[in-house]
């Protein structure tokens, strides 16, 4: 009798009163459960895919001749230190864009990324300061070839080495050391985190280089030149012959400078007029033909030396064809 007469305060069917208390008690345990919420799917760049895949390729090529020189105590010429400066920076520019790869999707962080964009500058700083390097040595065992051998070439070979590693590792810490544009969206260049001054500095370094290594190459073919005709007339070669040695010769230098040209020059010249407003399929278009070069190198400066594919030679199958243990070298092979 009195549940009947009890009132119904909120002027609502009690069925509806129900309803109402079983959706609260469900909120209330649905609040009590915590939410997981899905996780974003990592979505990788097709680009970065290939530049870890170059790093990758560049790494084991030139780590082979970095090897192949380290454990031949005949490859002690200056001219072998300053490939195998080389090879060195052009493995840790592959490493450096493995590292990279890893750190931009499984350890995200500023300093990651300032340690990583250090690394590859200095070793691409590097890589590129050999390649000068290289040139220097080739004109002056040109140049003076009765004084080359001499142990003050060898003291010349070591100064060039300290200065360039010192100046390619001053380059990559840059980033580090502050100068990069993680406060300062405006200040990025095409590759985030250095600025459009570093880049620009960079960038007219490398056309620097670029220059002088043409100017070198220039006076090495004249010197080419002159050597082969001055052994065609000793040995009464004929003219055919001579033409054939000297054209040999300039092409080989050709390929050096224009491949050079060609990895590098895109990427400069875009760095220098763009910023971090374009869009960046252009950043990594022209910086995977600069990588290409890391890649042939070892093809250009190591494979092809006669004494260094004598090193692989044993390695590979402990002889020395005799083809290649018969070969001379001619004014060509420069």
């Amino acid at each position: 009798m009195n549940e009947d007469l009890k009132v119904n305060l909120s002027g609502l069917p009690r069925d509806y009163l129900d309803a109402a208390a079983a959706e609260n008690v469900s909120a209330a345990v649905s609040n009590q459960v915590p939410v997981v919420e899905p996780e974003p799917e990592l979505v990788v760049n097709p680009w970065d895919i290939v530049l870890c895949t170059s790093g990758t390729l560049i790494s084991c090529e030139n780590a082979i001749v970095v090897l192949i020189i380290f454990h031949n105590p005949s490859l002690r010429a200056p001219m072998f230190l300053l490939i195998g400066s080389l090879a060195l920076a052009d493995l840790l520019a592959g490493i450096g864009l493995i590292i990279n790869f890893v750190f931009a999707y499984l350890l995200q962080s500023e300093a990651t990324k300032l340690v990583t964009i250090g690394l590859i500058v200095a070793s691409f700083s590097a890589s590129v300061c050999s390649l000068l390097a290289i040139t220097v040595d080739r004109y002056l065992s040109l140049y003076y070839a009765l004084t080359y051998h001499s142990e003050r070439t060898v003291t010349f070979t070591y100064v060039m080495l300290v200065m360039l590693w010192g100046t390619s590792i001053c380059l990559g810490l840059l980033p580090v050391l502050g100068w990069n544009c993680l406060r300062d969206e405006s200040t990025c260049s095409v590759v985030r985190p250095l600025t459009k001054n570093n880049t620009a500095i960079l960038s007219v370094s490398f056309l620097f280089m670029f220059a002088l290594m043409l100017q070198l190459y220039v006076q090495i073919c004249k010197i080419v030149m002159r050597h082969a005709h001055q052994i065609a007339l000793q040995h009464h070669f004929l003219a055919t012959s001579h033409y054939v040695t000297t054209r040999k010769g300039v092409s080989t230098l050709a390929i050096i400078l224009g491949t050079f040209a060609a990895c590098w020059m895109p990427f400069t010249l875009y760095s220098l007029i763009a910023d971090y407003t374009y869009p960046s399929i252009y950043t990594y278009a022209t910086l995977l033909p600069a990588t290409y070069n890391s890649i042939i190198n070892p093809v250009i400066y190591a494979f092809r030396n006669q004494e260094i594919q004598k090193a692989l030679c044993l390695i590979c199958c402990g002889c020395i064809p005799s083809s290649l243990a018969q070969r001379a070298r001619s004014p060509s092979d420069v």
